[in-house]
């Protein structure tokens, strides 16, 4: 019922999830969704300010219910929503109006059904209990189905080859030579020569030089241009996968074209168009099922912190943290922040270290000692 199938292999989702390269995609995008820290912010003017204080604070950055911590619960809803096409679903458990637990259930446990005037307006049941859409957070992928699902014929054409590589090694289908008689022998006679070559070069014996007599000659059997193009086709379809999640292969370690110069754009690219979408929907959902409407309409909004991600260097950083007190767009504290250090005294004042005239108390009569 929930598999994907390509008419010549059908495809379950933990049969593609064995696939390395689609197993390493849903963990790339789920695990670094999941490294992130979820923040309760709120817009006053054009002004962002961080409420630590606010309930919801607790069951996004510690445990949402009793059994999951929070990053199990981030990495979970996003792997679902990548492998199932009715995406990830958790409920928001509330009293009186204020949110005691959240939790995610399975797909097989919940039923999402859309209005059929075009407005595709989402009603849910969860194990055939009809719950209220504001206390649900769905994360979906767009078409309504999981990238899983759309790269059914690539992920199953990679199965079809990954199979046929195990079966050519396990049964040994590829011999690594041959040995040619000249003239017809008996098949008494070839399999006495096929017991002295197994005896004298089989297992550990393997590299002895070989002695041949009757005019017997060994060819060795070296890889084709068919073979060449299977391994190619192989690699192909690691390609595939990379575009059917929209990671980059460098970053499943693909690393036939990765070099020291492009593997950094890589990694602002799959920020920026691998993962930010999946950030953004999955704060909008936790902003709809865990804040009210008042709280909304207030400015609060839930976030991820994605500093972490975007963070360069030491060097770079100390440069740049440098460079924008010096312009006195930060002062001292504010770059102390940012390297998650305490505030120190006077370190609030917006002044240029490097030079005289713009320090704090420059414009104060000089006291000449004598």
């Amino acid at each position: 019922m929930f598999g994907i199938s390509n008419g010549a292999l059908s495809v379950s989702p933990e049969q593609a999830l064995t696939l390395p390269a689609v197993q390493s995609a849903v963990r790339l995008l789920s695990e670094a969704a999941a490294c992130l820290d979820l923040k309760v912010m709120r817009r006053v003017g054009n002004t962002d300010t961080e409420a630590a204080d606010h309930p919801v604070v607790s069951l996004l950055t510690e445990r949402p219910n009793d059994w999951t911590d929070a990053f199990t619960l981030v990495r979970d809803m996003v792997a679902a929503a990548l492998v199932t096409d009715k995406g990830a679903l958790a409920l928001a458990n509330k009293v009186n109006g204020r949110v005691v637990e959240l939790v995610r259930y399975e797909a097989a446990h919940f039923v999402v059904d859309y209005s059929g005037d075009g407005r595709m307006e989402p009603s849910y049941r969860i194990n055939n209990v009809p719950v209220n859409p504001a206390d649900v957070v769905h994360l979906r992928s767009p078409f309504s189905r999981s990238p899983l699902s759309l790269a059914a014929d690539a992920i199953g054409a990679a199965k079809l080859m990954e199979g046929h590589v195990g079966r050519l090694f396990k049964d040994g289908a590829k011999p690594s030579g041959m040995v040619s008689f000249k003239g017809r022998k008996a098949p008494e006679a070839i399999r006495a020569a096929a017991m002295f070559w197994e005896a004298a070069h089989g297992g550990g014996k393997s590299g002895r030089t070989a002695f041949l007599d009757d005019e017997a000659r060994f060819y060795p059997l070296t890889i084709t241009s068919v073979d060449a193009q299977f391994l190619e086709l192989r690699k192909f379809q690691t390609l595939e996968v990379c575009r059917a999640f929209r990671v980059p292969p460098a970053m499943i370690y693909d690393l036939d074209r990765a070099t020291w110069s492009n593997g950094e754009q890589q990694g602002k690219e799959f920020l920026s168009y691998s993962l930010e979408p999946w950030l953004r929907a999955l704060e909008g959902a936790l902003t709809w099922a865990l804040l009210s409407d008042d709280e909304r309409r207030q400015g609060y909004r839930i976030t991820f912190d994605r500093d972490d991600l975007t963070r360069a260097d030491l060097t770079a950083r100390a440069t740049a943290i440098s460079s924008l007190i010096s312009a006195r767009v930060l002062n001292p504290n504010e770059g102390r922040d940012w390297l998650g250090l305490p505030p120190r005294a006077g370190g609030d004042e917006y002044a240029n270290p490097n030079t005289g005239s713009s320090q704090p108390g420059a414009d104060q009569p000089v006291v000449e000692v004598p």
